[in-house]
């Protein structure tokens, strides 16, 4: 069993190597980070070695009969085996020769679906959000470039005041693995955009601002959780279900309207940018009702 300093330098060594060499977005490296000194942890408190299989199985049970759901186990277990994988691909002479992740199977539940909101919902919530104040056009904006472009939340905060153009409309973004690609946006995101940075946002700098697209109240650069608390408020106050308008839930309801107005999945798969299409193939479940009238239309027998 390897010493606690050990261990601290192992992990710092397995983040710098995702950072470094597979150049894994921060939010991914702090994930890896959280999941894996749970599992150190829990190693230590028990005087096991965490490198065994026997540590590995336990812990995994463990985590299951504390109530964690099988999502966050499967991570977790994700995490270790790819931890496992890369000092056994350097020839760490501490790692076991045989893969102790190997064969280890962490429960399965099916894939859930993800939340769309219907297009009154997102109306509502957008028209909602009042005009007159700073922050109440910065609101706007965020909510017609999350649905308009289908970001992710951390890819919203991460905007630069330089990475929107007027003309065309569009917005560059940088996504998982810093990702470059280029959104376009509708006439109603433009808008939106355009009354924020000349009316709405000159109004919220204040000295040492960065260059943020969107910021804060103090005029800082807004935050993930932050984005979050604004759109919980923001639907609390509108009398809309809150527990279904997460930020990310914005990001489904636009593949799937996309999808459900005739837009096609690879189309889809780009603007989502995502790098395997089987990513974006759970959105055609909703594209179902689609099937028998285009059948009716296009098919020569039908």
């Amino acid at each position: 069993m390897e010493s606690t300093a050990a261990i601290d330098r192992q992990l710092a060594q397995y983040l710098y190597y995702l950072q470094v060499e597979r150049n894994l977005s921060q939010n991914s490296i702090l994930a890896y980070r959280r999941d894996l000194v749970i599992y150190l942890e829990y190693a230590k408190l028990r005087a096991r070695a965490f490198e065994q299989r026997e540590t590995i199985v336990e812990f995994l049970a463990d985590q299951k009969q504390a109530g964690h759901k099988d999502a966050t186990i499967r991570r977790r277990l994700a995490a270790i085996r790819s931890y496992f994988s890369y000092f056994q691909g350097i020839g760490d002479e501490n790692m076991p020769e045989v893969d102790a992740t190997q064969g280890i199977q962490a429960g399965r539940s099916p894939r859930g679906l993800p939340t769309v909101l219907t297009s009154e919902e997102i109306d509502r919530l957008i028209a909602g959000v009042p005009g007159d104040t700073a922050l109440g056009l910065r609101d706007r904006a965020m909510f017609e470039v999350m649905y308009g472009a289908g970001l992710r939340v951390s890819e919203l905060t991460g905007l630069d005041i330089n990475d929107w153009w007027t003309d065309p409309g569009r917005i560059r973004c940088l996504g998982k693995g810093k990702k470059e690609r280029y959104v376009p946006l509708g006439r109603s995101a433009i808008r939106a955009l355009s009354a924020y940075v000349e009316e709405g946002r000159p109004r919220l700098v204040v000295k040492n601002s960065p260059n943020a697209l969107f910021l804060s109240a103090r005029g800082r650069s807004l935050t993930r959780q932050g984005f979050w608390k604004i759109l919980k408020a923001r639907a609390h106050a509108l009398g809309l279900d809150a527990d279904r308008l997460y930020p990310h839930a914005l990001r489904h309801s636009f593949a799937t309207h996309l999808l459900e107005n005739g837009a096609d999945l690879r189309s889809v798969q780009e603007l989502l940018g995502h790098q395997d299409i089987a990513t974006t193939q759970i959105y055609t479940h909703v594209d179902r009702r689609r099937l028998r009238p285009q059948y009716d239309a296009h098919h020569p027998r039908a």
